[in-house]
């Protein structure tokens, strides 16, 4: 069976979340929020999948939130990438016909990009042998992919642990190194969207950057070249790592990456203890006139929030627009905001990413 969706229905439910995201700003004297939608269908670049076994078989399956035994077989996802469902029964039809692909295989994962490449990760509850290595080699090629075997306790990589994304941001390609496991945004259309939205909200300033929370540098390119320099900082390796990679990739040369928490680079700057990860860098040479946000569903921290009261612009990216709310509120008394949007990142569900910029009254 297919994933349950209506497009036709796909107005009324961004009209709703628009209502609602209103309603959440108002307090707050909040201008109308740019709207920005979702293609209806095949928009989620990545997608994982349990596997059921069944008249002998094993299928894709997915499961009603809270229940895990009544499972839903499926064959195709039209809410994911066409080239994950170009993907699928290929890859069902591989390990139905060859036993050393199959056997224990209880987890499937894709990752797509708008630019065409495509990451298969295979989960295994057994060790991978040279069996499999040899299966799985054959698969990558047929498929023109790269595979990721997973067992307990190892990780076997057949061609890159990376899926390589395109993006335009004012008519400059960017190019990010993806890693497997690591967080990207599912709906890279949106994501393309929200990149320019900031880049614009942002604008061409002569000061410095401070961005919490970057990731893999999704939005740390294009919004470098609108300052003079940005101090980055995140926590995750993988994450760094990626990042780095990408500055360098795409010759971005004028951002400081350290990695730090958004809690501890606080600490840093109010001078509560020194860090070792920052030797070498000169917190004082920083003329910081905007910060950029894009914290976890728990929005920021109390402490994190008064950090980013000390900055003219605040840039801040949300997909909680209810913690994003209670930021505000804590920080109104002394910014404003400026603009609001929304970009429908999760169509058909109640999630929705927004994006402010608070600027000082």
């Amino acid at each position: 069976m297919s994933a349950v969706l209506d497009p036709s229905s796909y107005t009324q439910q961004l009209d709703e979340k628009v209502a609602r995201l209103r309603a959440l700003l108002a307090p707050f004297d909040a201008p109308e929020p740019a709207v920005f939608d979702s293609p209806r269908e095949h928009y989620r670049l990545r997608a994982e999948f349990r596997l059921w076994r069944e008249d002998g078989q094993r299928h894709y399956a997915m499961f009603a939130p809270g229940e895990k035994h009544v499972p839903i077989l499926i064959d195709s996802f039209p809410i994911a990438s066409q080239r994950i469902n170009e993907l699928m029964p290929r890859l069902k039809a591989a390990w139905q016909a060859d036993a050393a692909l199959s056997n224990k295989l209880f987890q499937v994962e894709f990752l797509t990009t708008l630019d065409g490449d495509a990451m298969v990760t295979l989960c295994y509850h057994r060790p991978l042998d040279e069996h499999w290595q040899r299966a799985a080699e054959q698969l990558a090629s047929d498929l023109s992919v790269s595979i990721i075997g997973r067992s307990k306790g190892k990780r076997v990589v057949i061609g890159r642990d990376y899926a390589v994304e395109a993006l335009e941001v004012a008519g400059r390609t960017f190019r990010y190194r993806q890693p497997e496991g690591a967080f990207t945004q599912p709906n890279g259309t949106v994501n393309q969207k929200m990149l320019n939205w900031a880049y614009e909200a942002l604008g061409p300033r002569d000061d410095d950057l401070l961005e919490l929370y970057c990731g893999n540098g999704n939005f740390t390119l294009p919004l470098a070249t609108q300052v003079r320099k940005v101090l980055a900082t995140e926590i995750s390796k993988t994450s760094v790592a990626a990042a780095l990679h990408n500055l360098d990739d795409n010759g971005v040369d004028n951002v400081t990456l350290v990695r730090l928490s958004a809690e501890e680079l606080t600490e840093a700057l109010n001078e509560v203890r020194p860090f070792r990860r920052l030797q070498g860098i000169d917190l004082k040479a920083y003329d910081f006139g905007s910060v950029f946000v894009d914290p976890p569903r728990a929005g920021m921290d109390v402490d994190t929030c008064e950090l980013t009261r000390r900055f003219d612009n605040i840039l801040y990216i949300s997909c909680n627009p209810e913690t994003l709310a209670a930021n505000i509120e804590q920080l109104h008394d002394t910014h404003r905001v400026a603009k609001c949007a929304l970009f429908d990142q999760f169509p058909y569900t109640h999630h929705m990413e927004s994006g402010v910029l608070l600027v000082r009254r």
